[in-house]
């Protein structure tokens, strides 16, 4: 954070929502911003207390996946065959379908102009003090922890949308980048 307000500092990004500054930027400024959201999403989407999704989106994941196993089962894969450090994101696209994608580095949907519901941090800084190389380990751990409530929050928002103007769905994982 305190590396990208002084990237941004005296620049045009300085006025702009961080989700402007990811998509109007590259190299160490776009890395900075894409991880500053990509973490703070990450941990939004965690929770101490079991949760489920809501009606909604379960429907939505059975419409794509199959079943809620099916889609795991898909995250997983997707998280574990991630060459290198990454992020796995749950996103919904214009025709409000889901999808998963795997970015390496500091890439995010956001780039694509999808609406990034939930991530998985496969960093291993995430998680190879506790689980060494066995990201899989890591993953079923970081499934039971998910805060399905803030992810069919961003579902819910997301899915009302009409996509007509990118911007709407900007603060689906709102942040503050300036220090107060």
């Amino acid at each position: 954070m305190d590396k990208l307000n002084a990237l941004i500092e005296g620049t045009k990004f300085e006025a702009m929502e961080l989700v402007e500054t990811i998509r109007q930027s590259n190299g160490a400024l776009f890395n900075n911003a894409s991880q500053v959201y990509n973490h703070n999403a990450y941990f939004l989407g965690l929770s101490p207390e079991k949760t489920e999704p809501s009606v909604g989106l379960l429907l939505a994941i059975e419409h794509t996946f199959g079943t809620l196993d099916a889609f795991r089962e898909a995250y997983k894969e997707a998280a574990v065959s991630l060459f290198g450090s990454g992020w796995v994101w749950l996103c919904l696209d214009e025709e409000k379908a889901l999808s998963l994608r795997a970015y390496s580095n500091a890439q995010t949907p956001l780039k694509e102009d999808l609406v990034p519901l939930m991530t998985c941090d496969v960093w291993e800084h995430a998680y190879y003090i506790d689980y060494r190389n066995a990201r899989a380990a890591y993953f079923d751990k970081w499934w039971e922890v998910i805060d399905w409530s803030y992810v069919s929050q961003n579902y819910g928002r997301a899915s009302a949308l009409n996509f007509e103007c990118v911007s709407d769905y900007a603060d689906v994982c709102e942040i503050q980048v300036r220090q107060q």
